[in-house]
């Protein structure tokens, strides 16, 4: 089988194993493998340039390939450099473009280069960076996620797009053909004519965008038509998201001609009391709803609860919940729900028993698991019993006993978690005394993988972790908020140690 690959027998398994690195080092390693491996790995080095935490000095590699009058323009900005030769053509790599993120790495290889500009800087950007965006076109690039961002900041500059590059892509329909994702950030009043006209050739040539979100707009009434005949025109949308729109009703009635294909939405910073977001009622495949920070988001869940009965994934952050707004929702989604995260701002989940009593009764089937506050009570602890099918859980502890209350608390929550458990998140829980943890982890029969607690520099902790290691095998990885240097080293023997910080859990 290894055979086989090395000699390129098997290209496709090959490409999927490249294409999940997700390393830009590691396949910079497979480029000099061999000539097979580099076939395979620079395709996928280049699909995605501009956010692969790259610095600007692969910009010359394309500018390589720029036709003689081209060249002159950038000649007459004072760019004369001498391009290497190239042995791919790496500007038809490109799959992924951010306009954003175009504008400043061409800036900071302005900056970077020191040259004798003849132009001022930010006219040579505008040059450059539109020479760039018409060779992607010319050279049969194929995109397959387009970032179009707009910002009227001070602090930021806007890629101000040539009126030959419309004239290109409205030539080249292959350009935006296979988009499936598509982001588009709009602040900026009133919006720009380019950016309308952008919009309308994704219409006409972009009609496979199966994920679309909208970010932070200014009311604009032609804006807000085009983004609704964006919507209109896709075949089949999947996931739809949307962040601090305002006066959004046309953009929301058009998810009725995806009632059909939309599986996901997510909402931001959006107020749920107008109806218009009744149109979601009619979306009964819908299988994954996000809400942060929305006001009146259990309210609009009450409302949903009514129609859809598909949900496996429920998310919901804001300020306050009222839960019992949530359960005939969950009710209705029963052993389908697999992933649930209930947070509030305000540190309390209204009628929380009535929301644990619904779960046991009829969700058993979750895998996911994120409460924000709650009581170690007796019921709680029955709920976790129940879910026999639970790998990732999070949660905050609100105490409101007596030391050895805590304990007896701790040890049973220790001895009900379910054996299908391998990552435990207990952020703060743990902050109040080391003895909890030595009581947790010596009564814990579940096989943690990934375990986060806060802790301070205290040896009794480091012991606990360590005999727990020792006793179950199971521990690979700590995420710890704080953990002095007097005994890092002696952790770092069994486990590997990662900054709170660095973890990404999503529900």
């Amino acid at each position: 089988m290894a055979s086989k690959i090395f000699m390129g027998d098997m290209p496709e398994l090959m490409e999927n194993i490249l294409n999940n690195l997700n390393d830009i080092h590691s396949l910079h390693s497979c480029v000099l493998v061999s000539r097979f491996w580099s076939k395979m790995s620079i395709p996928i080095l280049w699909s995605d340039p501009f956010s692969l935490g790259r610095k600007s000095s692969f910009i010359p590699i394309y500018l390589s390939s720029l036709n003689e009058h081209d060249i002159f323009i950038l000649n007459e900005c004072g760019i004369v450099v001498e391009f290497p030769n190239t042995l791919f053509n790496y500007a038809n790599f490109l799959k992924v473009m951010d306009l954003s993120a175009l504008d400043c790495l061409v800036e900071d290889w302005i900056e970077l280069s020191n040259i004798n500009l003849h132009k001022d800087s930010k006219m040579i950007k505008y040059e450059l960076a539109n020479l760039l965006f018409k060779l992607f076109i010319e050279r049969g690039a194929i995109l397959s996620k387009f970032d179009l961002w707009i910002s009227d900041d001070s602090n930021e500059e806007t890629f101000d797009i040539k009126p030959e590059i419309f004239y290109l892509l409205g030539r080249n329909g292959t350009f935006f053909s296979q988009l499936q994702e598509l982001s588009v950030f709009i602040k900026i009043k009133p919006c720009p004519q380019n950016a309308i006209t952008l919009l309308k050739i994704l219409i006409d040539n972009a009609k496979k965008i199966n994920t679309l979100k909208f970010t932070e707009f200014y009311y604009d009434p032609q804006l807000f038509h085009t983004l609704s005949c964006v919507i209109k025109s896709q075949e089949q949308i999947k996931c739809f998201s949307m962040d601090f729109v305002r006066r959004f009703g046309r953009i929301i009635s058009s998810l009725r001609y995806q009632q059909n294909s939309l599986r996901e939405v997510i909402m931001e910073n959006c107020d749920f009391s107008s109806k218009d977001f009744d149109e979601l009622m009619n979306c009964k495949n819908l299988e994954v709803i996000r809400m942060y920070q929305c006001d009146n988001a259990d309210r609009l869940l009450n409302r949903l609860g009514n129609s859809l009965y598909k949900i496996n994934t429920l998310d919901v952050c804001s300020y306050s919940i009222d839960a019992w707004n949530i359960i005939q929702l969950l009710q209705k989604s029963g052993k389908l729900l697999q992933r649930l995260r209930i947070s509030s701002d305000s540190k309390e989940i209204h009628s929380f028993p009535k929301l644990l009593e619904i779960l046991i009764s009829s969700c058993p089937n979750i895998v996911y698991l994120d409460f924000s506050c709650m009581k170690l009570s007796t019921q709680f602890l029955n709920f976790i019993c129940c879910l026999q099918k639970l790998q990732f859980l999070t949660f905050t502890w609100i105490d409101d006993g007596t030391e050895e209350e805590m304990k007896t608390c701790v040890t049973k929550f220790a001895e009900m978690l379910p054996l299908s458990l391998n990552y435990l998140d207990l952020g703060d829980f743990w902050n109040i005394s080391s003895s909890h943890i030595d009581v947790f982890l010596n009564h814990c029969n579940a096989p943690l993988k990934k375990l986060l607690l806060k802790v301070n520099d205290d040896e009794k902790v480091v012991e606990a972790l360590i005999g727990f290691y020792i006793r179950k095998k199971t521990l690979n990885m700590v995420y710890l908020y704080d953990l002095g240097s007097r005994f890092e080293s002696d952790l770092k023997k069994y486990v590997e140690l990662v900054p709170y910080d660095h973890i990404e859990v999503d529900c």
